[in-house]
């Protein structure tokens, strides 16, 4: 017999629910290192430069990159369950998923593009 919980986990709603969560927890945990860098804007020009210089290595490219998802992931996540709480429950919520996260997956291409 089947756990109700292991059920649940392969439910695409779940992941859905993990995605949000884990973009939140990243994003979050981005926050510090943005004020920094808004932090050295204030504080002198040199430092700014020195800043961004960093920022054209190829990781923090790819990081970037990964933020854009993320940020693109946590929104459209965050529509999924405004939609769950304000909107009536239909069959086509699978759909729904899958193409919230393929946009989400198409705003962050459409960035490494731009960026390259």
């Amino acid at each position: 017999m089947k756990s109700i919980s292991r059920a649940s986990n392969r439910h695409s709603s779940y992941w859905a629910f993990v995605v949000h969560r884990a973009s939140g927890i990243l994003l979050t945990l981005f926050l510090p290192m943005h004020f920094y860098a808004l932090a050295l804007a204030i504080e002198s020009e040199a430092a700014l430069d020195e800043m961004l210089r960093w920022s054209d290595h190829p990781l923090v490219k790819a990081s970037e990159f990964i933020l854009v998802v993320l940020l693109a992931a946590h929104l459209t996540g965050g529509l999924r369950l405004l939609a769950v709480e304000f909107l009536p429950w239909t069959d086509r919520q699978k759909s729904v998923l899958a193409a919230a996260g393929s946009i989400a997956l198409g705003v962050g291409v459409l960035f490494l593009f731009n960026a390259a």
